[in-house]
């Protein structure tokens, strides 16, 4: 995230805030399930499995589901070259589309094609083949922040940790407008969120493409 200059960590905070408006909103269709936040579906998971509930297996293909997304977004990258995150953003945006169209017939379709855009949008940046940093979830920002504060205390040098701060609002931010959003519209809120990764899209194609960036 540091590595990046402002306009493309501009772009990372706007897909975060993406995240977590689509997330608030699938935790509202799922029952207190989540499509970006596999660290709290694997705990629901254990929970269920524990307790003998048939409920299991919706974490389980959440969870799958994610992994074939980043999966599918990688793959997608490093075929597209120096366009890989235009590449992954029109993926993305193609797979958010689909979400808010099957959504009002059908929940588990809608739910699979968001778990899918979750994962495949934390390869929208990637570096070296490896994938920088996530979007979906902030437990690396957090720790960052942490640590960066304990080192303030110890006299240790400074670790630049604004931009990881700004990451961890835009996901607040998205998700206190998604869970708003679905609450006044319900399913129909897709729609944003697909409009949302259409105008990031729009945005990436905008900003001069650096191949060190992918």
């Amino acid at each position: 995230m540091d590595q990046l200059d402002r306009k493309r960590q501009a772009l990372a905070i706007g897909l975060a805030a993406l995240a977590g408006f689509i997330d608030a909103s699938g935790f509202a269709m799922a029952g207190g399930y989540f499509v970006s936040f596999m660290s709290g579906n694997t705990t629901r998971l254990a929970v269920d499995l524990a307790s003998g509930a048939k409920a299991a297996a919706i974490p389980a293909g959440l969870i799958a589901g994610f992994v074939a997304g980043v999966a599918l977004g990688t793959l997608v990258s490093s075929r597209a070259g120096v366009r890989g995150k235009q590449a992954v953003l029109a993926l993305v945006t193609a797979l958010l589309t689909g979400a808010a169209l099957v959504a009002p017939m059908w929940i588990a379709p809608a739910l699979t094609l968001m778990v899918l855009a979750m994962g495949a949008l934390n390869t929208a940046f990637r570096r070296d083949g490896e994938i920088a940093f996530g979007l979906t979830y902030m437990t690396g920002a957090l720790v960052r922040v942490g640590s960066a504060l304990g080192a303030a205390l110890t006299g240790e040098p400074r670790v630049p940790v604004v931009a990881h701060v700004l990451l961890w609002f835009g996901l607040m931010g998205g998700a206190v407008c998604g869970a708003g959003a679905y609450a006044v519209w319900g399913n129909p809120a897709l729609w944003l969120a697909a409009s949302g990764a259409l105008g990031f899209l729009g945005l990436s194609l905008i900003f001069a493409v650096n191949p060190r960036e992918r």
